[in-house]
């Protein structure tokens, strides 16, 4: 995975950010992004910024829009933040390139009761935010690419196991949190060739997996405390 194509598009009085990555060839993923998530070949990812405050009820038309815009062709995956993605942070390790746009106004703990600390600031629930909605600067997005192909249940494996190093990277940073209620992630890999069949962080690949995705999250939150 080569670093983005960093686009712009005027919206609702507004300059904002697009990230691309777009595939020479189609990529197996596994993913919870609002457009196209779930599990099959895509060839590309575009990390989209939105305005503050974001309440579109249909963020994966909103993102198909987007990708007809662009001219994008075939099946890809679509990710909206509040978060100017050109502060995207990209960590290579050994086969593994783990890309992520971090903003963590609102931190929540993923076990936090209803109106409790931890929940949702801006909609005062910890649930109430759809996944990949990114109505506020609280979204941690992240896309990872493996050289390797990974069995069905290993990717599965891989999703959790970037979702620790985030979580563990937001720990390290001081963030009171597991993440937030809009997160979103993409694992990648080839769909063809001999597969792993675990992708957990104590595994070859699953451990150069985490390091990367730690890294990004880390830095890229260190970006965003910076920018604010």
């Amino acid at each position: 995975m080569n670093e983005p194509e960093l686009l712009s598009r005027r919206e609702d009085g507004a300059e904002l950010a697009m990230a691309l990555w777009r595939f020479g060839s189609p990529l197996l993923a596994l993913s919870s992004a609002p457009y196209g998530g779930g599990w099959g070949e895509r060839r590309w990812v575009l990390a989209a910024q939105v305005a503050g405050g974001y309440s579109r009820p249909d963020p994966a038309g909103h993102l198909a829009e987007l990708a007809r815009g662009l001219d994008l062709d075939g099946p890809g995956i679509g990710m909206l933040t509040a978060v100017d993605v050109r502060l995207v942070s990209t960590c290579r390790e050994d086969g593994v390139v783990a890309a992520a746009t971090v903003g963590i106004s609102h931190p929540t703990w993923a076990a936090a009761e209803t109106g409790a600390a931890g929940a949702d600031a801006e909609t005062g629930s910890a649930d109430a935010a759809p996944a990949g909605a990114a109505g506020c600067g609280g979204t941690v997005n992240i896309v990872a690419v493996l050289d390797r192909r990974l069995s069905p249940a290993a990717l599965v494996n891989a999703v959790m196991t970037v979702t620790e190093a985030k979580s563990q990277a937001l720990w390290e940073a001081g963030f009171p949190g597991t993440g937030t209620p809009s997160d979103a992630v993409a694992v990648l890999c080839p769909p063809a060739g001999p597969a792993e069949a675990f992708a957990g962080p104590r595994s070859l690949w699953g451990s150069r997996l985490a390091r990367a995705a730690h890294r990004a999250v880390l830095d890229g939150s260190r970006r965003w405390a910076e920018a604010r």
